[in-house]
């Protein structure tokens, strides 16, 4: 699942967040764009590992695992600083931050400490 999730749904939401964003580029200028490329790095790292752990090679786990903790401190940047354009209600950015780390300190949690991981993947 986390292989799917790497290979697909993070360049799907990457690819309709940046959809958005394309059109307030000609505002927001230069942060916009540096935003823009380090999602684009982000994601390339994270399809990397999704590879990695498919094709279960050594150390993939663990490029995993830097993956993850490299997304949530991005999805944290993005959502917290006015570089990246959103439509949100006042109040729920605190939300969205803890569930965004939630989500991504559960699947770091299962690489750490699953055994079938630790039986499959090798170090």
């Amino acid at each position: 699942m986390l292989c799917l999730l790497l290979l697909v749904g993070q360049p799907l939401s990457l690819a309709f967040g940046l959809s958005a964003a394309i059109g307030a580029l000609p505002i927001r200028g230069l942060p916009l764009a540096g935003v823009i490329v380090a999602r684009l790095l982000v994601a390339a790292i994270g399809v990397g590992a999704g590879l990695g752990l498919f094709a279960l090679r050594p150390g993939s786990a663990r490029m995993a695992q830097w993956s993850l903790g490299i997304s949530a401190a991005m999805d944290t940047f993005v959502d917290t600083t006015p570089y990246y354009p959103h439509n949100r209600l006042p109040g729920l950015t605190p939300v969205v931050v803890a569930l965004s780390i939630a989500y991504y300190a559960a699947w770091f949690m299962y690489l750490a400490r699953s055994t079938r991981v630790k039986r499959t993947v090798p170090e």
